[in-house]
């Protein structure tokens, strides 16, 4: 297994491409936030190789619709196929239906069911999810400490949608993290799926407020939920100042809520490094080049103290 912080390798495999590709993208839900700007960086890679057409559709969170963007993309004949999953676990028949068919394809940002087993030609690219919840949950136990609470904190988890190992692998290192370390008696008070969405962590956060139960931390698998909670936390008029809010992402939204002093901490997913690399490992499976399986693009930890090297990178 090997990490790269940019497809500088696959890079080069691309760079002087002359035959014309076409690639198929079927993306989990244009209206997520993080998707957009993985789709984004698929569109200004693409238009960086030269060469390369993308055919972007929407599964909109289905399944069944994502199956039939991916069979489509195969009856056209596309040279290879990127997919942002819209269940993790459906990768087994996605990867069964491209083998079938000789179509290369990359899995991007969300992390395939059948990673291990992946056939040839198939790739991942993605960034390693237990580290974004290590990092998050290792920068709030040092706040929590420094506001004498790392033995007393009440703290809640918003996942994202349960269908995505993202989900359950941040929220898993999370609460391992503070078990670990100098929280290890912070308390979880409940963890329940917000579905990656600001409103539905609004409601959920709302919901804690209204029970009478006191809340330190929050870590939200991603900064759209952070931002739910933080509108929550600050509409019943709780002090941003005693609560410690977590997120995953480092979204142009949460910067803004970081420099505004509501967001104590969020994770840096490197959407133009991961997309880059997606569409390089695309093109070079399409070539008939061979790659690595796995492409890891780190996360980053960042903070007030930090936030001004991030605001144009996402």
């Amino acid at each position: 297994m090997k990490s790269f912080c940019v497809a500088a390798i696959l890079v080069a495999l691309t760079a002087s491409a002359a035959s014309a590709e076409t690639i198929g993208v079927s993306m989990q839900s244009f209206d997520n936030n993080f998707q957009t700007l993985l789709r984004e960086g698929l569109s200004a890679r693409a238009s960086e190789v030269g060469g390369v057409t993308l055919q972007i559709e929407d599964a909109q969170t289905d399944v069944s619709k994502q199956l039939n963007q991916v069979n489509n993309f195969i009856a056209a004949g596309v040279d290879a196929i990127i997919v942002t999953l819209a269940d993790t676990s459906a990768a087994p028949g996605i990867s069964a239906a491209a083998e079938k068919a000789g179509i290369p394809l990359v899995y991007l940002n969300l992390e395939p069911g059948n990673l291990a087993q992946l056939p040839q030609k198939q790739a991942y690219v993605g960034s390693k999810e237990t580290d974004s919840g290590r990092l998050g949950a290792e920068a709030a136990c040092q706040i929590l400490k420094k506001n004498g609470k790392a033995s007393s904190a009440q703290a809640y988890i918003l996942m994202g949608d349960l269908a995505h190992q993202a989900s359950r692998d941040r929220t898993s290192s999370v609460k391992e993290t503070l078990a670990a370390s100098d929280c290890k008696d912070v308390s979880i008070a409940d963890e329940q799926s917000a579905a990656w969405t600001r409103t539905n962590a609004m409601d959920l956060t709302t919901n804690w407020i209204t029970a009478g139960r006191p809340i330190d931390a929050v870590f939200a698998n991603n900064d759209e939920m952070a931002i739910g909670a933080i509108q929550a936390l600050k509409a019943t008029g709780v002090s941003m100042d005693s609560v410690v809010v977590v997120g995953i992402d480092a979204t142009q939204d949460a910067l803004a809520a970081m420099a505004a002093g509501d967001l104590d901490v969020t994770v840096f997913q490197n959407a133009k490094g991961q997309s880059a690399s997606a569409v390089d490992a695309a093109v070079a499976l399409a070539q008939g080049k061979g790659i690595e399986k796995e492409v890891w693009v780190p996360f980053e930890l960042i903070t007030p103290e930090n936030m001004d090297q991030y605001r144009q990178k996402n």
